[in-house]
């Protein structure tokens, strides 16, 4: 996946100079395919880990200025496997949404890059675990990324974001704290969105 996300940036930059700038509009709605890579560091000593999928989600971004925008990443609960030592001990899911101030760079021919840094949200919910495990079903942490939008014709552009989000999930078990899973993925973005 990350392979594809890098080829498909390079043409991007490549076919910039052809894109016909659209600088209008508050607004920005974008598409996009996420890939969510999992850091999966674990202090409770079971050697927990989920898996890593792609899925897809919507982000709406709107411009307080040229160069300051606020950005909203929304998808739907992602259910994943929890594993222990590589072995299947139950399932979750995970609602993840992210606010980010971003700073994006004016006056480039072609192409807008940007970044930004805001607050992530989790809520982990449909928990089927061993007995006696639980998860603490909220997560707050920081988010940071980046990102470039290839102004096409008619207000579309074609965008790719990176972005790293703190996630982390307590464990007990039995009442008692274990330690905590901190999912901390990095994630991998590609789409097409509308300025307007």
């Amino acid at each position: 996946m990350k392979k594809h996300l890098i080829a498909i940036a390079a043409l991007a930059a490549l076919a910039a100079p052809l894109a016909q700038a659209q600088d209008t509009g508050d607004w920005i709605v974008r598409g996009r395919a996420l890939h969510l890579d999992s850091r999966n560091k674990d202090t409770t000593g079971l050697d927990l880990s989920i898996n890593n999928k792609t899925f897809p989600e919507v982000d709406i971004s709107y411009f307080f200025t040229p160069n300051l925008a606020a950005e909203l990443v929304l998808t739907y609960p992602q259910k994943h496997d929890l594993r222990s030592k590589g072995t299947n001990i139950g399932t979750l899911k995970h609602l993840p949404p992210t606010l980010s101030l971003q700073y994006h760079v004016t006056g480039l021919q072609g192409f807008r890059p940007y970044v930004g840094a805001g607050i992530n949200y989790t809520r982990f919910s449909n928990l089927d675990l061993p007995a006696g495990v639980d998860v603490d079903k909220n997560s707050f942490g920081f988010a940071f990324g980046a990102g470039v939008d290839i102004p096409l014709q008619g207000g579309w552009l074609l965008n790719v974001d990176v972005k790293k989000a703190h996630i982390h999930a307590d464990v007990s078990a039995g009442g008692k704290d274990l330690g905590t899973l901190k999912v901390d993925p990095t994630l991998f973005s590609v789409g097409v969105g509308y300025r307007f």
